[in-house]
């Protein structure tokens, strides 16, 4: 399999985000799947897709990704509205009726999409519906290598203003998939940074934003203080051989602070 990762897009239609144009971005990232990228067989964004959570700026961003030359699956952030993301993009019919969750078939793997936000926070909740589900999925997987894509790190990833909303509850989530060998990668957003590693002998990364990228934890900064990093934005191309797992961080444009 190959797949194309992108996070944290924070579309605006009518704005600019952190000072930066993110339609723009969005632009070269697409012309960069499909001039480089155009065999990947699926293409994930892991969460975050609009800034504000309005229709327009759904309807637009759909616009946007509507000439991506690979099939499209996004997934929900804390800044993104379920409702009307589900009007809007064309999600696989497997997954839950309340939550942006779903589940991808591979001839030699299977991805799972998770649902991690927490309406109205910007921390994100895995609920027992959503555990149930996962729990579910996973006892069919058949021993299959299993990729899972979520919003908000499970783990403190040594990022101090990022750490204090990650996944509130991730016990549960944790213990469930450390009970399974299968568990070939997880896929993390809400970041803006690249992080990789590995925690309960699961692999896993963080990857920069598409919008716009926060500081490095050092030196120490605050929200109060804060402003984009002068970081060009990224994208990851993964590839999977049975359980084996590649991913590439690649900067698709020169775009930095300001632009």
């Amino acid at each position: 399999m190959k797949a194309v990762w992108l996070s944290d897009l924070h579309f605006s239609a009518d704005d600019t985000v952190a000072g930066l144009d993110t339609a723009k971005r969005i632009d070269a990232a697409v012309d960069f799947v499909n001039q480089y990228h155009a065999d990947a067989d699926i293409c994930v964004i892991t969460g975050d897709l609009v800034d504000r959570g309005t229709r327009r700026d759904y309807e637009a961003l759909h616009q946007h990704l509507s000439t991506l030359a690979c099939p499209l699956y996004p997934l929900v952030g804390n800044h993104d509205d379920r409702a009307l993301l589900r009007s809007t993009f064309e999600l696989p019919v497997n997954g839950m009726p309340d939550f942006v969750q779903y589940r991808i078939d591979r001839p030699d793997s299977i991805l799972l999409c998770l649902d991690t936000q927490r309406t109205g926070a910007d921390s994100g909740e895995f609920c027992a519906q959503r555990e149930q589900w996962l729990a579910q999925q996973l006892a069919v997987a058949d021993g299959k290598p299993v990729l899972l894509f979520m919003h908000h790190p499970p783990m403190v990833l040594g990022l101090p203003m990022q750490d204090s909303a990650n996944l509130q509850n991730a016990d549960s989530l944790i213990d469930l998939l450390a009970s399974h060998s299968n568990i070939a990668y997880l896929f993390i957003g809400h970041v803006h940074r690249p992080i990789c590693g590995t925690f309960r002998g699961m692999p896993f990364a963080t990857m920069r934003a598409v919008s716009y990228q926060a500081p490095a934890p050092q030196p120490a900064w605050t929200w109060e203080q804060f402003a984009p990093a002068a970081e060009a934005p990224n994208l990851g191309v993964i590839t999977t051989a049975g359980a084996d797992v590649n991913l590439q961080y690649l900067q698709f444009s020169d775009y930095a602070l300001g632009t």
